[in-house]
Order: C-alpha cells, then sequence, then structure tokens
C-alpha cells in the first residue's frame, strides 16, 4: 500500500472515531438535559396540585366548620329578609300565555361563636360573631288568559309554578371564598397546614408521574423560613423548586412551597442509563474495532516491508553459491581442467558443498513454516545439556577460531539431564552460537554458563558484539525480523534463526529470552526443566 493512501486513509478512520464519539457523548448530554426539562416541568405540575389541594382543604374545613354551627343552632337564626328581587314579564300572543319570572336573595343572619375563628381578630371582643346566609330563591310561573262567556271578562289561570332555592352564584361564591381566605391570612402557617399533609400529597403526585426519588420541602413566607420544612432541608437557590401557596383572589401570597431532589442527578442519569450504556457499549466495539483495524494496517504493512527483505537477502544468499556452482562447472569443462583429476574433485567439492548450503537454507525456511502449522515430528528423549553444548560448539569452533576469537564454557550445572530433541536442541544451540559469531564485528568472544534453579537448568550465551536496543530487543524473536544495519547483507541471514529458537524452545515447556545493551554485547537465556 502507498505510504501516502495509507497516512491519508488512517486519518480519515481517525476523524470519523472522533466525530462518532462526539457525537455520542453530545447526546448523553443533550439526553440529560432533555430528561433535567421533563423533570422540572412534571415537578412544577406537581406543586401546583398540592398547593392547590392544600388551599381546597382549607376552605372545606372552614365552610365544613361553619355548616356545622349553622345547624347546630337550628332555628335560632333571625326572621329572613329579602334582600332584593328582580323580575320580568313576558307574554306570548299566539299561545295567549304570560309568563312571570323572579330571582330574589334572601338574608339569614347567624351569632356564630368566636372560639370558631380561634382569635377575636373578626369583630370586637364579644362573644359571638355575626354571620350571614344568603340563599337564592327562583321563581317561573305561567299564566292562562281565560275570557268568560260574555267575551268581555278576562282571568288569569295559572298553568305551570316552578320554585327553586339553591346556593349563591359563582360571584358570590367568590365572594365568600375571599372573605375566609382573609380570614385565613391571620392564622400561623403550621396551623393551615402539617407536614404530614404536605409529604402524603407529593408523594402521591410524584409517584402518579413515576418520580421515584428522594425529595424534602419547606414554606417560606417573604423568603424566610417557617417551621413548616422537612427535617433536612436546606435552601439552595439553584436546586430548589419554588411555587406559591394560598394565594388570594389577586394571585397574591406571602408563603412559597420550595422543594429540593438531593439526588435528582442520579435520578436522571438512572433514567437514561440502559440507552447510555448500549450506546458506550457500541462506542466501544467501534473503537476496538478501529484499533484492531489500524494494529492489523500497520503490522501488515510491517510484514509486507519484512518479507520484502527478507526476499532480497535470500536472493542475495542464493546468488553466492548459485555462482560459485556455475563458476565450478564451466571450470569443469574446460579441457585444461578436466584432465586434472585433482582439481576436478577440487570443484566437485565445492559444488556440493555449494547445495549443501542452499539445502540447508531451503530447510530452514520450511522447518520454521512447519513448526508454525504444527506439523514438525519432535520427539523427545532424555539428554544431557552439557552434551547438547559439546556437539553445538563443535560445528561453529573452526569459524570462530579462523576470526582469532574464542568460546569458552562454564557447565557448572549439578544435573543437566532434560526431556529434549537431541536434533532440534543441538539446533537451537547451534543457532545461538553462530547468531553470536555474526553479531560480532571483531573477532568473537563467546562465554556459554549453565546453572541450576530449582528444578530448571538455565543456558547462558554472552557474547560482546553489537549488542541491541531496546526497540529491537521486543521483536528480536519475531520471524524474518532483523535489525537494520545499514546495508542488509552485511550480516548473512533470513531472520528466521532466533523465530526457530523461540518455537523450539516453548515446544519444550522453556524460556527463552534476552539481556542487550547496545555496544556492550547481548546474553541469552534458555530455562528447561530439568528430570
Amino acid at each position: 500500500m502507498n505510504k501516502r493512501l495509507f497516512i491519508l486513509l488512517v486519518v480519515l478512520m481517525s476523524i470519523s472515531l472522533i466525530g462518532i464519539i462526539f457525537v455520542q457523548g453530545y447526546w448523553i448530554k443533550q439526553s440529560v438535559e432533555d430528561k433535567e426539562e421533563q423533570f422540572s416541568g412534571m415537578v412544577m405540575e406537581v406543586l401546583s396540585k398540592v398547593a392547590d389541594k392544600i388551599e381546597k382543604r382549607e376552605l372545606a374545613d372552614y365552610t365544613s366548620e361553619l355548616l356545622k354551627i349553622k345547624d347546630s343552632i337550628g332555628g335560632h337564626a333571625k326572621t329572613p329578609e329579602l334582600l332584593k328581587n328582580l323580575f320580568f314579564i313576558e307574554r306570548d300572543v299566539n299561545s295567549n300565555e304570560i309568563t312571570y319570572y323572579s330571582h330574589g336573595i334572601l338574608e339569614e343572619n347567624y351569632n356564630i361563636p368566636s372560639t370558631f375563628f380561634d382569635n377575636n381578630n373578626f369583630g370586637s371582643s364579644a362573644d359571638s360573631t355575626l354571620v350571614k346566609n344568603f340563599t337564592s330563591i327562583r321563581n317561573k310561573t305561567i299564566f292562562k288568559e281565560e275570557y268568560g262567556l260574555d267575551g268581555k271578562s278576562l282571568s288569569l289561570t295559572p298553568v305551570q309554578k316552578i320554585e327553586k332555592i339553591g346556593g349563591l352564584t359563582a360571584l358570590d361564591k367568590v365572594a365568600y371564598e375571599d372573605v375566609f381566605r382573609e380570614k385565613a391570612r391571620t392564622q400561623p402557617i403550621h396551623k393551615r397546614v402539617t407536614r404530614q399533609e404536605i409529604e402524603l400529597l407529593l408523594s402521591q403526585e410524584l409517584k402518579n408521574r413515576n418520580i421515584e426519588t428522594g425529595f424534602e420541602y419547606g414554606i417560606y413566607s417573604n423568603s424566610l423560613p417557617t417551621k413548616v420544612k422537612s427535617r433536612k432541608f436546606k435552601f439552595s437557590k439553584t436546586k430548589l423548586y419554588p411555587y406559591p401557596i394560598f394565594k388570594d383572589t389577586d394571585g397574591e401570597t406571602n408563603y412559597k412551597l420550595l422543594v429540593t431532589f438531593p439526588a435528582k442527578k442520579k435520578y436522571l442519569i438512572k433514567t437514561i442509563l440502559p440507552m447510555a450504556i448500549l450506546s458506550l457499549l457500541f462506542t466501544l466495539v467501534i473503537i476496538i474495532a478501529y484499533a484492531s483495524a489500524i494494529y492489523q494496517l500497520i503490522r501488515q504493512k510491517q510484514i509486507s516491508e519484512i518479507k520484502s527483505d527478507f526476499i532480497n537477502n535470500m536472493t542475495h544468499e542464493f546468488k553466492t553459491p548459485i555462482a560459485t556452482i556455475n563458476l565450478a562447472v564451466e571450470a569443469i569443462r574446460n579441457p585444461k581442467i578436466i584432465g586434472d583429476q585433482e582439481k576436478v574433485n577440487r570443484y566437485l567439492t565445492m559444488i556440493k558443498d555449494e547445495n549443501k548450503r542452499m539445502h540447508a537454507q531451503v530447510e530452514n525456511v520450511l522447518r520454521i513454516s512447519k513448526l508454525e502449522k504444527n506439523q514438525l515430528d519432535i520427539s523427545k528423549d532424555r539428554v544431557d545439556v552439557h552434551d547438547i553444548i559439546h556437539d553445538a560448539m563443535a560445528h561453529v569452533e573452526l569459524i570462530v577460531a579462523d576470526r582469532g576469537g574464542y568460546i569458552n564454557l562454564h557447565l557448572k550445572a549439578e544435573r543437566s539431564e532434560v526431556l529434549a530433541s537431541d536434533m532440534h536442541f543441538t539446533n537451537v544451540i547451534v543457532n545461538m552460537l553462530d547468531n553470536a559469531v555474526k553479531y560480532s564485528p571483531e573477532e568473537p568472544k563467546i562465554d556459554v554458563y549453565t546453572e541450576k534453579a530449582n528444578n530448571n537448568i538455565i543456558i547462558k550465551v554472552k557474547d560482546q558484539g553489537l549488542g541491541m536496543s531496546k526497540a529491537v530487543l521486543k521483536k528480536v524473536f519475531e520471524k524474518f525480523y532483523r535489525e537494520h544495519t545499514g546495508n542488509i547483507h552485511n550480516v548473512k541471514g533470513h531472520g528466521l534463526g532466533l523465530a526457530y529458537v523461540k518455537k523450539i524452545i516453548e515446544d519444550h515447556q522453556g524460556e527463552v529470552y534476552v539481556e542487550s545493551e547496545k555496544g556492550k554485547g547481548s546474553t541469552f537465556y534458555i530455562k528447561l526443566p530439568l528430570i
């Protein structure tokens, strides 16, 4: 993939992901605000209902008490007096009927004990208070005009009469309520309403609207607290819901019912929690999928680069033996050489050695491929680690000696027998020694140690070569990975040796790891369980 296209793709995906996260966050925030607005509307509706019910209950109490007293004094009312009487007369020519309608107001006076009002503010300090009762009287009479036999005398005969005695009109009722509201204002607030009544009404109205959260309340008079409030009520301008209570006819009052919800935030969040969790879960899935996609893209890009390096390096590795074989074949075909048996044998030996070299490289690639697919047959037997180390050292000691270096053995483990594959474990040690030789720019100086740790044997292969950076240490056991040092061919190899070592050691239930510092060499550790 083109580098610019890859960067563009990553940028676009990142912008899309950030946009999705932003939209989800905005949606959750907006949902909380909408729920809070809806909650505030329902709370104000609740307060309106509660205030209305308390006011109606107070008026009903006064009216009920007044009617009881009126009934108790019965016939002691003064003689009723007709205050005013309105009437009209209508004549129907077609039917010869005359309709007479009248509406009058009857006044009755009662002396009510002053104790009814709990104080002497109404009137004077007398033992009783004058209360007037007004009753509406409505009459409707229809007369029929009839003439005598002489055709001259006229008489009116009533054919229908309706009389209704009832309460006052709506206007008179308002006046009546206004009188009692004015009287009620003289009472202290704790005598007009109780805490139990407020709590019961608030609980009922909130429950009817499915608002299930705790609340605190208080009644304030001209911004000052009264005795009517819950125990944990605290005044706060930003968290209160105020509503006027005990309003007069003009809609004015000194009292306000204040309600607060200490757990409002938790309640609002709880209402949107299921959808918010689903939203966050899907966002998390998108983030994980995005991160995985980016990781895979980067990984594939790295693998592509590594494979390209591997192919280039493998081509270079095959190029030399192929060229050597071609030269040897051309030399043998030369008439001057073909008669010299010694030279022919030497060239044949060169061809055989180079062929073995190419075969070994191919086998190395196939072996790591089979190992990854679990197709490599590894039979394990009881072997001595010290013997394996001696055999492996024999494969590389000539190369080390040729470069003026050394391999020193420090085999101090008291027990050294493990369950392992002789061939594969020998290849592991050879690979590690070969690695130490390849990455020593000067004469190779290698020390091999063994020691017993609990029920394990630890093998250390220490060199004084180039060493590795921390970034390289994390990838050194990955397949095809090789540290770039300018020219990728300055150190022979395909990046398969240490990957093979790791696979084999793990198959033997062991561990392999490395410690290194740039410019100070490396130390590889192998840990295997002892028999």
